[in-house]
């Protein structure tokens, strides 16, 4: 019996070592050769559609995926920015336009639109106010004009007030507060000097360069510099082909005015460091970035009383505003000047907005010319008409405006 049930369990083994053997030499069944291991039969047995599968995406070089060009905005330093004021004859704006409407030429080459906005976006304005004893205006004439001028101004729109007489002082940050906008206004006093072109210098490449959007300049003054030290007129005019805002200068004239104390002129001291003192007095708030010492220059430019100054005074505000597509206002009176304030607020509600990549790259410092046309009649379109390419520090850019 035992003999029996050892030959049975030897008998056994055998088998089983045979079927693990014969397993082992077995070819997957979706292989023609043992050469090709990996290749699927032509018709493959059906089977339940499985289940999607969700892969991570790749990334190749540490670049991140790429992303849907749907809900992305665009941004980019060669965009040109052109803000476009388009009248009738008898000087009304014209609304209703529509990207179709305009055409753009850069140095004979038509570019196609790439931005087009005719919708009322706020503005950041700056209100730079002349407070030097030539104002043939009061002060509370003065401070009245401008408080009604942020009144005009719609909720959104922010607000930043300098004044400057031999200095410069900046009274209230870009802001939408009407009540910090009034007490910095209030906060101006006449003083001697007029430091006109540092002035302007310091809006544009100082307190402008980080605001982004519509920008535009007031700029309240009879054009006369007498006492800058950092800047001349040449660098306003220059820094103002590459600047993305209208300047809107409000010219009163005060000739006559100097003619009759010219004879008792203010002696002024020349600054002995910064050209942009930082007030002291508590009204008035130290300016929030770092300004250069002045160069080239250790003693204060005309005193500004002959008829040549005020010449070229005329001709330095309406080149500021032609340059940047702004508009000259004259103010002889009290009605006119809130009248000019009145008008520029309204102005800045009424303009299109267009932006174009050049089709041609331009070095840096190239001058651009530039049409604008708008197809329909008895139409008048004022607009720049040509920027110099800036460094990539100056360049013309603007994402919204």
């Amino acid at each position: 019996m035992k003999k029996y049930a050892v030959v049975v369990f030897l008998a056994i083994v055998c088998l089983n070592l045979t079927v693990c053997f014969a397993q082992s030499r077995r070819v997957p069944p979706y292989s023609e050769s043992s050469d090709k291991p990996n290749k699927r039969d032509s018709k493959p047995a059906e089977s339940p559609t499985p289940a999607p599968i969700i892969e991570e995406p790749t990334i190749l070089n540490n670049e991140p995926p790429p992303i849907e060009d749907r809900d992305v905005i665009r941004v980019d330093t060669d965009l040109v920015t052109i803000p476009i004021k388009v009248s009738d004859r008898n000087g009304r704006f014209v609304g209703g336009l529509t990207k179709e409407n305009f055409r753009v030429i850069e140095d004979e080459t038509e570019q196609e639109i790439a931005y087009f906005s005719n919708e009322e976006q706020p503005f950041t304005v700056a209100l730079v106010l002349d407070m030097s004893y030539s104002s043939t205006f009061k002060i509370t004439e003065i401070q009245n004009a401008a408080m009604a001028f942020i009144a005009q101004l719609r909720p959104l729109d922010k607000v930043m007030v300098v004044s400057f007489d031999e200095q410069i002082h900046l009274l209230c940050n870009p802001t939408t507060d009407r009540k910090a906008l009034q007490m910095a206004i209030k906060g101006t006093k006449i003083a001697s000097g007029t430091s006109l072109y540092d002035a302007v210098d310091l809006v544009i490449n100082n307190a402008f360069k980080k605001v982004s959007g519509r920008k535009a300049i007031v700029l309240f003054t009879d054009g006369v510099d007498t006492t800058s030290y950092h800047a001349f007129a040449v660098n306003n005019l220059s820094d103002a082909l590459e600047l993305d805002a209208l300047v809107y200068p409000i010219q009163y004239d005060t000739y006559s005015d100097v003619q009759a104390i010219k004879s008792k002129p203010v002696v002024v001291a020349p600054p002995t460091n910064n050209p942009y003192p930082v007030p002291t007095t508590s009204t008035r708030n130290p300016l929030p970035f770092p300004l250069p010492l002045p160069t080239g220059r250790a003693t204060p430019n005309s005193q500004g009383t002959s008829t040549e100054d005020y010449r070229k005074a005329v001709e330095y505000l309406s080149d500021l505003a032609d340059r940047t597509g702004g508009r000259v206002y004259k103010a002889s009176t009290t009605a006119n000047l809130a009248l000019a304030f009145s008008r520029i607020a309204a102005e800045l509600r009424q303009f299109y907005s267009l932006g174009y990549y050049p089709k041609e790259e331009s070095k840096a410092g190239s001058k651009r010319k530039i049409k604008v046309r708008v197809n329909g009649q008895g139409m008048v379109v004022r607009a720049r008409d040509f920027y110099i390419v800036g460094k990539k520090d100056k360049r013309m850019r603007n994402e919204n405006f």
